[in-house]
């Protein structure tokens, strides 16, 4: 441990680590928009491009940036001087005369970074005026919009891209005043071997990135007396959206949001987690089918779409390798168009598919062509937890004080195993308790395969299913992903099956989700959440869902059917990375 004072006040620090990072072990916040909580992703980079963090170090001409200047034994630092201040406000000074004054139509309203830093120092007129960068938008993805006019060179995203998910599409580009954060070559992030998972939007402290809202879409359909317009819930929604209301993270919101949705004009309000029991139905048909045969494996989860366009693009020679059923989102879709519209006497075309999801590659996934029949799309709009709690405070429906509703039937009847594709682990957790029966041939009782469950990066574990040892791995984030893949690839790991999620700690910490601003301790949370309603829940078995059981009777005959396989499952476009 290494000593040190802050503002004369005593401090103990481990070895290596910085100024910001002692002084927040007693009380002091020293002000930054560069800094990024990066311990619980295992990994270590330190920016300080901002320099709003600058603080007195004794015996130092100069000021030096906390947030990458390590600790040293008898230091003695100054956070709150007159000179550390001065030099603060000029920095932000000199932000603010080159950002744009739209703060009150701006996207990031309320959660800027900047806009906070700005207020508590203060600072209310641009003291620097002058020439101003000029920048266009790109709004040529379906997911995330790019502002580069708003960006601070705090370089977050860069990190997420980068160092995180080890994407590699932002970076700096250009020098001296024009010099902004963008990809190769500028060109538009649809042209790029971007996942959209979002990481760079939850990272941006400005809105610089923000996502693409289809919001006005929802109304537009809501108030079209021509469709029937449905909704579907993502299980990670229901234990983050109450965030929004000064609900405690990890709420439980469920029934609540299934109210609020009512209210605001949906027709039914449908579970996306029929549809995750639907998934482990076939995903879990062909687990135990490639087991058998021993063959191409391992199997991949085939549920998060960023994670399926980083192996369409990074690891094109593997896309054999993930299981060909579709999302939950996608399977809910394609059925609420063929089984249900039958069902209620509808046309497809006459249907509005809405999704709720904690992700911003939904929005991409909804729009690949080969999810829509006829032209017309198995889900029509996507929009993010952020925006439905943003339509609900438009409406004025606040959910903490409404009473809790029932999901609509038929595709509102769910499972605990479907709860828990919201966490981390929780997609191979539910495959493996249908697995366990169908091996066995018995209705089992210990289904909590905890192995599984965590948001550390790389889980490892072997199960015993029905006798049987299943050598099992569980990814969250896109750098882990890739070093996992490269392992299988030099022969240095195998494994029967691997759960992959593109955002760090899963769908819980997904780009759509209430921003955390770097506090991780509230993914924990949610996760505690997702499992509660799990072991909750009257049935906790994918297979023993009725409703999933009178699908196949009345429409699907069978998992891996062909109807099945026409409805539920896809296939995947080595696209390489450019």
């Amino acid at each position: 441990m290494i000593k040190l004072t802050i503002n004369n006040m005593p401090v103990e620090a481990e070895d290596n680590a910085t100024i910001l990072e002692a002084a927040s072990k007693i009380g002091i916040k020293i002000p930054t928009l560069c800094h990024m909580n990066l311990e619980s992703f295992d990994v270590e980079h330190r920016l300080g491009s901002c320099r709003i963090c600058v603080v007195e170090v004794e015996g130092r001409r100069n000021l030096a940036p906390a947030c990458c200047t390590p600790v040293q034994e008898g230091m003695a630092v100054k956070t709150n001087s007159i000179r550390a201040i001065n030099a603060r406000r000029t920095m932000l000074d000199l932000l603010l005369s080159n950002h744009p004054k739209d703060c009150l139509t701006c996207e990031k309203n309320g959660n800027c970074e900047l806009q906070e830093l700005a207020a508590e120092m203060g600072l209310h007129r641009v003291l620097y005026t002058g020439p101003m960068t000029k920048a266009g938008k790109d709004l040529s993805s379906k997911s995330i919009v790019r502002d580069p006019a708003k960006c601070v060179m705090c370089r977050r995203c860069e990190t997420a891209c980068n160092v995180i998910q080890t994407v590699g599409i932002l970076t700096g580009v250009g020098r001296g005043f024009e010099v902004h954060v963008g990809t190769a070559g500028d060109r538009p992030l649809v042209e790029t071997g971007c996942t959209f998972c979002g990481q760079c939007v939850m990272a941006c402290p400005v809105g610089a990135l923000t996502e693409m809202s289809y919001v006005y879409d929802v109304w537009r359909a809501l108030n079209d007396p021509a469709k029937t317009v449905i909704v579907q819930t993502a299980p990670a929604v229901r234990v983050a959206i109450g965030e929004e209301f000064g609900m405690g993270p990890g709420s439980i919101s469920t029934g609540q949001m299934v109210h609020g949705l009512r209210l605001l004009g949906f027709d039914k309000v449908f579970d996306t987690n029929f549809a995750a029991d639907l998934t482990i139905m076939e995903e879990t048909h062909e687990l135990v089918g490639r087991i058998t045969k021993n063959e191409n494996l391992p199997i991949l989860t085939s549920c998060c779409p960023g994670w399926v366009k980083f192996l369409e693009h990074q690891f094109p020679e593997l896309t054999y390798m993930p299981s060909t059923a579709k999302s939950p989102q996608q399977m809910f879709g394609a059925i609420a168009k063929s089984y249900y519209a039958e069902k209620i006497g509808k046309r497809p075309e006459d249907i509005v598919v809405v999704s709720v999801m904690p992700c911003l590659s939904k929005k991409y996934e909804a729009s690949r062509p080969e999810f829509s029949r006829s032209g017309v799309p198995d889900v029509d709009i996507v929009i993010s937890t952020r925006e439905l709690a943003g339509m609900f405070k438009e409406a004025g429906v606040y959910i903490d004080k409404l009473a809790p509703e029932e999901f609509d039937s038929p595709l509102g009847e769910s499972t605990g195993a479907a709860i828990i594709f919201g966490a981390s682990g929780g997609v191979l957790e539910a495959a493996l308790r249908t697995a366990a029966d169908w091996i066995s041939g018995e209705d089992l009782k210990a289904i909590d395969f905890k192995a599984v469950r965590g948001l550390q990066g790389v889980k490892e574990a072997t199960v015993t299913v029905a006798g049987l040892e299943i050598k099992v791995a569980v990814c969250s984030g896109l750098g882990n992903t890739r070093r996992v893949l490269e392992k299988i690839q030099k022969g240095e790991a195998q494994y029967h099956a691997i759960e992959i999620m593109a955002c760090p700690g899963g769908c819980l910490n997904g780009g759509g989700q209430p921003y955390i601003h770097g506090d991780t301790s509230i993914l924990e949370k949610r996760r505690k959440a997702i499992y509660e309603i799990d072991k909750g829940l009257p049935v906790r078995k994918s297979h023993q869902n009725p409703d999933i059981i009178r699908l196949y009777k009345d429409f699907l005959d069978t998992p891996g059917s062909h109807k099945a396989h026409e409805f539920l499952h896809t296939e995947y476009v080595a696209r390489g990375n450019e």
